[in-house]
């Protein structure tokens, strides 16, 4: 099987945590995050977007989004519940995280990091900063109820998901000591059996 990869990326963070976590080998080819140039030339035949992650499976079909590659292999695992509502709401924050949190967070952090040019995006940090704050507050509200997992009782995709962005918020310029519940749950998910960092080869 064969993750095409960037190491700074989140979203592929996602998936090498998940495989991390079920013990399923890859192996890994990375990708330049800024210059695109060999994308159509790499990817062209395996993912209409061009983006990373795309995974090959062993037997040579592709798979693309980190939601979906999330989803095909945390089914019928302890990642993904057994009942249909917190399937669903797993799901929510699924979407949730690629729709209100991604966009922000991750935008911040990579023209702000990884760019080299963080000077073309100085006009529309405010703009992201405020988007992702807002999407960190809808987090750190529903971890208010005493929760200390977004869905059920465990680790489920919804946290690895969010995770994946959240615990490098700070690169791009978010304050996590505003959402100690947060920072909180951060901890839990580092300390899960299996867990590896973002830097882990």
């Amino acid at each position: 099987m064969l993750l095409y990869d960037s190491p700074v990326s989140g979203n592929c963070y996602k998936v090498r945590l998940l495989l991390a976590h079920l013990g399923i080998p890859y192996e890994r080819r990375g990708l330049d995050v800024v210059d695109r140039s060999n994308r159509p030339e790499v990817l062209g035949g395996l993912n209409p977007s061009l983006r990373v992650p795309t995974l090959v499976l062993d037997d040579g079909r592709p798979l693309g989004e980190s939601g979906a590659i999330l989803w095909y292999f945390g089914e019928g695992t302890r990642f993904v519940p057994d009942d249909a509502y917190e399937r669903a709401q797993v799901l929510q924050w699924l979407f949730f995280e690629q729709y209100d949190h991604e966009p922000a967070v991750a935008v911040a952090r990579f023209w702000l990091v990884y760019s080299g040019r963080p000077e073309e995006v100085r006009d529309q940090l405010p703009e992201l900063h405020a988007k992702g704050n807002r999407a960190l507050a809808a987090m750190e509200r529903h971890l208010d109820d005493g929760r200390q997992w977004f869905v059920g009782d465990g680790l489920t995709l919804a946290d690895i998901a969010l995770y994946g962005y959240t615990h490098v918020a700070n690169e791009g310029g978010f304050e996590l000591a505003r959402y100690p519940r947060i920072e909180a749950w951060l901890e839990r998910v580092a300390a899960q059996p299996g867990h590896v960092p973002i830097t882990a080869t």
